[in-house]
């Protein structure tokens, strides 16, 4: 087979996106019980704290109509990332507010033209850091209507933690808002941190057997693990780039592994591959489809790349994101929980992938070659949980699927970090209890004679791939270039989706329901990209397989 020379290297990680770096520009947060407000432009803008220190931004025009949209903005690293550590060139940790995603003017200008005011918290705790969100949030909201008096209509939406922290908080105080829009959320943390822990763990076991991957000591011991982590799961994923690079066909391990010869004679690119079906990890991601190769090349050269080496192209650059996660996320929530969180002793993978084995049979290198793979990952060492630490991560804010207020999702159906599935399962329980519903309500007309229908207040929207999209240089090698196709990538989504979707819970909290129809599904055309499938289920979480 041909080898595809790559003119630069691959785009590991969309860091930006899952840092959430880019924010609105704003002055210092005052610290006083009432906020500290300005006036221009027939726009007043106030910055406070709230009781727990956690400042604040609310934006609001004079022509306010008395809606007040609250944003939650997504995962912050809850300490600092030094330059130099690849992927990220350096991070700091930032508490500024976010009012709406991004901070994006592009956004907060046409809802203020509009007379609708946005608010958001930079929160007291970066990390992961729902339940004490939630009661900042609550503050807020509190807050905000003792400022505005004429406010009547509180509307939440956030991204991704942001969006786990709304959800949750449609849950716990639907009296207090009207609508919500969960968007690229988390389920629960444990499903998630299954999924990031799983693929972390693969890349130990297959790649650098020297990545501690959690149980990370306490204090500066523990950073500087996590640190070192984080160098290594990257040294590792840009040998595999490399690799591939060098020979899409059998391209060489790293030399960090430690698996037998035997294992090393299947191409290091099946077990990346592998690593992203064991964890729930997408087969498509930002740049690659998973099915096009290039033009003009022999059709077996053809076949090849698009059956074996864009499948694992695509494992390679999901796998950066959820391993950054892993070792992130997991530095952060042990040192809350007081010990390792992630425990896959009773893991059956082979299981896992009983099926999806055969669909990317010949990106796994055929059944023998999968065979073996599961074989050394069924003996490798496991990780094990403190007992103590899952029954405190386990009591840590979570969802039901209960809300009577009109939600809205919407999530990309290749999102590497909050995969589908984990709005999936908001769907799968939310479909529960409207049926919980149901029977009280038909069981209340044989007892009363009386009959009404339960409400559905859930609007489900999916940001869907294109059918094919990696596109190619002149030389035939896959082009990194250009921007990550819709779908993928990590809340990767456009002013006008959240537009749409600002406008869409606008209509809920006017009307009590969201809306349908030909209405909608203009709507979602004239945003682009935006799918009301009724008959479309992600695939769920690994976590909840077993």
């Amino acid at each position: 087979m041909r080898n595809f020379k790559f003119k630069r290297s691959l785009t590991l990680v969309a860091v930006s996106s899952l840092l959430s770096l880019t924010v609105v520009s704003i002055p210092t947060a005052a610290r006083a019980a009432d906020p500290a407000c300005t006036t221009a432009n027939f726009v007043t803008t106030c910055v406070g704290a709230t009781s727990d220190t956690a400042p604040y931004m609310m934006i609001v025009p004079a022509n306010f109509n008395g809606t007040v949209y609250l944003w939650s903005h997504g995962y912050r690293p809850n300490v600092p990332v030094p330059a130099g550590i690849p992927g990220y060139g350096g991070y700091t940790v930032t508490n500024t507010p976010e009012p709406v995603p991004g901070g994006n003017a592009a956004i907060y200008g046409p809802l203020l033209a509009k007379g609708y005011a946005v608010m958001g918290s930079g929160f007291a705790r970066q990390g992961w850091n729902a339940d004490s969100a939630i009661k900042t949030n609550v503050e807020l909201i509190g807050a905000f209507k003792k400022q505005f008096t004429k406010t009547t209509k509180v509307v939440a939406w956030g991204g991704s933690l942001g969006g786990f922290i709304t959800q949750a908080l449609a849950e716990k105080y639907p009296d207090l808002i009207s609508a919500a829009a969960p968007l690229c959320m988390a389920s629960d943390l444990e499903p998630l941190m299954t999924m990031a822990g799983d693929a972390l763990w693969g890349i130990k076991t297959f790649f650098d057997p020297t990545i501690k991957g959690g149980g990370y000591s306490a204090g500066t011991a523990g950073y500087a693990e996590a640190m070192g982590d984080l160098v290594k799961v990257f040294t590792a994923i840009g040998s595999m780039q490399a690799a591939i690079a060098a020979n899409p066909s059998t391209p060489a391990w790293p030399a960090t592994s430690k698996v037998p010869d035997a294992i090393k004679a299947i191409p290091s690119r099946s077990a990346l591959v592998l690593i992203a079906l064991m964890s729930g990890v997408p087969m498509q991601s930002a740049h690659f489809d998973s099915t096009s190769a290039p033009a003009g090349i022999p059709a077996a050269s053809a076949l090849s790349f698009q059956l074996a080496i864009n499948p694992a192209l695509a494992a390679l650059e999901n796998l950066a994101n959820a391993a950054a996660l892993a070792v992130l996320a997991t530095h952060d929530i042990e040192q809350q929980a007081g010990g390792a969180i992630f425990d896959n002793t009773a893991t059956d993978y082979a299981a896992r992938v009983s099926a999806e084995q055969f669909i990317w049979a010949s990106a796994l290198s055929g059944t023998s070659a999968t065979a073996g793979l599961l074989s050394y990952l069924a003996v490798a060492p496991r990780a094990k949980a403190d007992p103590a630490a899952l029954t405190k991560l386990r009591s840590l804010a979570s969802h039901s699927g209960k809300v009577d207020i009109p939600t809205i999702l919407f999530t990309g159906v290749a999102d590497p970090v909050t995969t589908a599935g984990n709005q999936q399962s908001v769907v799968d329980d939310y479909a529960n209890y409207y049926a919980e519903k149901w029977a009280a309500a038909k069981a209340n007309k044989k007892s009363t004679g009386e009959y009404k229908k339960p409400a559905n207040n859930l609007l489900v929207l999916w940001n869907l791939t294109p059918e094919k999209y990696t596109k190619f240089t002149a030389a035939g090698s896959p082009d990194t270039t250009v921007a990550a196709a819709t779908g993928t990538n990590h809340c990767n989504f456009t002013p006008k989706q959240y537009l749409a979707i600002a406008e869409l819970l606008a209509y809920a909290a006017d009307n009590g329901k969201n809306l349908s129809g030909g209405a909608l599904l203009t709507k979602l055309r004239k945003a682009g990209n935006m799918t009301l499938d009724r008959g479309y289920s992600a695939p769920k979480l690994k976590f909840y397989g077993e």
